[in-house]
């Protein structure tokens, strides 16, 4: 395939899952889904059987799927590091890496015994032994980090409790220990080797230590470089942080410790330090996960073929899986790790079980089952893609009225972002950016900014007339349309009086938003055309 055509399908690709992305916030479908149907509609069995037998999916292969996911895994546990606080995660530091270690054994172990009964029942899958069956349960036995951070943070869900930093802790630091089962149990079924339990609880211990002291280390070292260094560009700043996370990963894979658990560590030490253009690094990995998310899933849906889930054994087996681990084997490990901690409710240990999320660490873990020759790969492959469909389908599109039906939500505080105005304040200054639009209500009691109604604590310190900026004083006159730079340290009286402008905001749809920008740019330039002549 031509360079240029293979561009075109990209950009292709790429345009349609970020528009697709404002339609599931809308819908409360997750973005992750849309990306995965973006790539399943452009793959084998869609868009992609016109350019060529074999689809356009035929430019992803095993080998390639595998390097592409383990750097966008990469980049992603590292970035949900660096965005998680110390200071939120302490207070749930021992649940949280309770789950995210023994949590994951437990629901490996249960769901791999019971797939291995059941399907010892079933003429289609005699095949399957214990050894397979703790491989598939291990495959999907972590909470998945990307769907964990997309969900919670684009949808703004406020959790009581301490439960978001848990679960972000738990998703995040629970990938490396399901890595370490999953390369262990594919040894076991590929080598058909005996391996006792005392030979794999030391393997787990020992790559889990030296993932958490590699990544701990070099994160402080690298905050020490950055401090001590001036570089003359600096916007090479963020590409030594990236370079960081890149070589963390790989010196750890190297020390024979879990580099995705050092990766995610070292984000965590460097996110809580200060150093030289620490926003716009922080700005820079949010959109570079983004892409990494992005490019994953779009890549995983592009190797699936649809009509091979669709096989009678395929969605069989795919549906029993997730019933059991939605409703048995989560439930069990989350009500088991929790008994230490008596401050979690039922409430809250019930909603802990339901946002066992899958995503697209599961399906990187069937590629590298693909890649190592585990015998029924294929077969393997295609169930844990449904499995992870009908996860982010029920679970992923019910956690905000689940957490409301549970009574564990909390309604967040929610500012206008900011549009007109490209500014970024430093960690250290509690107050935060909004914006406001001058309205007729607005200027009701008088055009001055002295007349204007502020919450206590808020000051105006920007106006935006048009393409021209200004700073105002208590006597400037507003007029209707200005956009207001306000700083405020009372964000939820700001909040509550301009709800119904946010919520406005929010409802609208881009395309729309996109005709009228431009029909009022082809306007404004024929009018300055017309000038000229």
């Amino acid at each position: 395939m031509q360079v240029e055509l293979v561009l075109l399908i990209l950009s292709l690709l790429f345009f349609t899952s970020i528009f697709t992305d404002k339609i599931g916030y809308k819908f409360g479908v997750p973005a992750l889904l849309l990306f995965l149907a973006v790539g399943m509609l452009f793959g084998p069995d869609g868009i992609g059987a016109l350019f060529n037998e074999d689809g356009v999916g035929y430019i992803i292969n095993t080998g390639s799927a595998e390097a592409l996911s383990t750097i966008a895994l990469c980049i992603i546990l590292f970035s949900g590091g660096m965005d998680t606080k110390l200071t939120e995660i302490r207070p749930v530091l021992y649940p949280g890496v309770t789950l995210a270690t023994l949590g994951v054994l437990i629901t490996a172990a249960v769901t791999g015994m019971i797939i291995f009964h059941f399907f010892s029942w079933m003429s289609a899958f005699k095949h399957v032994s214990l050894g397979m069956a703790l491989l598939i349960a291990a495959t999907m036995s972590s909470t998945d980090s990307a769907s964990v951070f997309s969900i919670l943070r684009t949808n703004g869900i406020g959790l009581k409790h301490n439960l978001r930093p848990l679960l972000e802790l738990e998703s995040g630091a629970n990938d490396p220990m399901a890595y370490v089962l999953t390369t262990t149990l594919i040894g076991v079924v590929t080598t058909k080797a005996a391996i006792s339990g005392l030979e794999i609880v030391q393997t787990v211990v020992i790559q889990l230590v030296m993932g958490v002291v590699i990544g701990f280390f070099f994160g402080k070292g690298l905050v020490e470089i950055m401090r001590r260094t001036k570089l003359s560009n600096e916007s090479l700043y963020p590409i030594m942080v990236l370079t960081a996370c890149i070589f963390i990963f790989s010196v750890t894979y190297y020390m024979k410790g879990n580099a995705y658990l050092a990766v995610y560590v070292g984000g965590l030490i460097i996110g809580n330090s200060k150093f030289t253009r620490k926003h716009q690094t922080k700005s820079f990995f949010d959109g570079l996960t983004w892409l990494s998310q992005l490019v994953m899933f779009l890549m995983l849906g592009l190797m699936v073929r649809p009509h091979e889930l669709f096989r009678w054994e395929v969605l069989f087996a795919g549906l029993i899986i997730s019933i059991v681990m939605v409703c048995v084997s989560r439930p069990i490990a989350v009500y088991l790790c929790m008994i230490p901690f008596k401050e979690y409710v039922n409430k809250d240990k019930l909603f802990l079980s339901w946002v066992g999320l899958k995503g697209a660490v599961p399906i990187i873990f069937a590629v590298i089952c693909k890649s190592e020759g585990v015998e029924h790969a294929d077969l393997l492959f295609n169930i844990i893609f449904l499995c992870t469909l009908v996860s982010l389908l029920t679970q992923g599109t019910s956690l905000s009225s689940m957490a409301k039906k549970l009574k564990v939500s909390t309604e967040p505080v929610k500012l206008k972002r900011l549009e007109h105005f490209d500014i970024e304040l430093p960690e250290e200054i509690q107050s935060s950016a909004t914006e406001i639009e001058v309205t007729a209500d607005t200027i009701t009691n008088g055009n001055h900014l002295r007349e204007i109604s502020l919450p206590p604590q808020t000051l105006v310190i920007m106006v935006r007339r048009g393409e021209d900026f200004f700073v105002p004083t208590g006597q400037s006159e507003l007029e209707q349309g200005d956009q207001l730079l306000v700083l405020t340290d009372n964000d939820v009286e700001m909040a509550n009086r301009y709800k119904e402008e946010q919520e406005e905001e929010e409802n609208r749809f881009p395309t729309r938003e996109l005709v009228a920008n431009t029909r009022a740019y082809i306007i404004k330039m024929w009018k300055k055309i017309k000038e000229n002549k």
